[in-house]
């Protein structure tokens, strides 16, 4: 199977609530309003209560509570509200994967670090519209859960990884194609903009070509993330390159700001969007 094959049938099984495609809807109609959209979200109780979760957390530190959902949008921003919902959405679509497969613990905790230094990145360079970052950083291996549901003995191969074996490079050797190709498909295939889709394809550093800053900052929190989460076998930011960090014009303080402040944040941002979380609500 390619990763097309594994993408369609995770969408089958991997439903999505509507409200991620009726605010899109709405986001892309220019006659509506930002009540709009605040009905939909407001339509799911676990989905609003999420939102002003982490609209309120640490996330943002904003000095006045936010208590709706208008409100949310207001400060944030429409689109960052949509970012947010679709990575709650994701993750509990997929809160209910075996977890006799890989440990769902540790892969959890590594897409909360890439999430937070790629938002945390992209904050410090001023880009626009930051949570999609988050968003990508979050999701940028959803491609190993779906292979958790279709393919169990390949998932566990693909896990197995070590110092001299990297897991795209494992990926490859019993995929063909890489985590990054499946959940990139997945998520077009769901309508999630390319803004989110096009940097979880691009973000290997040594198979991907970074067409754009976004694509360079997914590089960058992929490898401090997989270092940092994986301490025994790629100590020192073992597979970090210069050039990803100098292409951004950043330099070591700047990498050891992102992962100080992603260390203070990572609990509190993991309880969350873990599985347990969202089963939870």
């Amino acid at each position: 199977m390619h990763a097309l094959d594994y993408a369609s049938e995770a969408r089958d099984i991997f439903v999505l609530p509507d409200a991620v495609f009726q605010i899109k809807r709405l986001i892309d109609d220019h006659s509506a309003d930002m009540q709009d959209i605040a009905n939909v979200i407001n339509f799911d109780p676990a989905l609003t209560m999420q939102i002003l979760k982490i609209a309120n957390s640490a996330l943002y530190k904003f000095p006045n509570k936010i208590d709706s959902i208008t409100k949310a949008m207001q400060v944030i921003g429409t689109n960052s509200v949509y970012d947010l919902v679709v990575a709650f959405s994701i993750c509990r679509t997929f809160s209910t994967i075996n977890s006799d497969v890989i440990n769902l613990e540790t892969f959890w905790e590594n897409s909360v670090y890439c999430a937070l230094l790629s938002k945390y990145l992209a904050d410090k360079l001023a880009v626009r519209e930051p949570e999609r970052l988050f968003v990508a950083g979050l999701l940028h291996n959803i491609g190993e859960l779906i292979m958790v549901q279709f393919n169990p003995n390949v998932a566990r191969k693909c896990a197995q990884f070590n110092e001299t074996d990297l897991p795209v490079s494992l990926q490859r050797k019993y995929l063909g194609s890489s985590y990054a190709d499946i959940g990139a498909t997945l998520i077009r295939m769901w309508g999630i903009p390319e803004s989110i889709a096009a940097p979880i394809r691009n973000q290997h550093f040594n198979l991907s070509e970074a067409k754009t800053v976004d694509d360079k900052i997914l590089q960058l929190g992929y490898v401090l993330a997989l270092d940092n989460c994986n301490p025994e076998f790629y100590a020192g930011n073992a597979n970090l390159e210069p050039e990803m960090y100098e292409r951004l014009n950043l330099d070591t303080d700047d990498l050891e700001g992102a992962l100080s402040h992603v260390g203070m944040q990572a609990l509190s941002v993991l309880a969350m969007f873990s599985p347990s979380a969202v089963t939870i609500l």
